[in-house]
């Protein structure tokens, strides 16, 4: 049984979702400088909304706190 994967997204989708550029995630994926899953559907290139999601999530750096004196 297959799992629920949620929606596909274009590239040009995924780069306003991430405030890149689709070249941009071309590049990424010709690169592979970053661990940002995408599908191929025939000759088309589609990203898992959730995959988006994750991506972000996985690059968000919380600042760091220190005690006043």
């Amino acid at each position: 049984m297959l799992a629920t994967i949620g929606p596909l997204v274009s590239p040009e989708q995924a780069a306003k979702y991430l405030g890149t550029t689709p070249g941009t995630l071309a590049v990424w994926r010709c690169n592979r400088r970053y661990d940002l899953p995408y599908v191929k559907v025939g000759k088309s290139v589609r990203y898992r909304q959730s995959d988006l999601e994750r991506f972000i999530e996985s690059r968000t750096v919380s600042p760091v706190t220190t005690e006043a004196e």
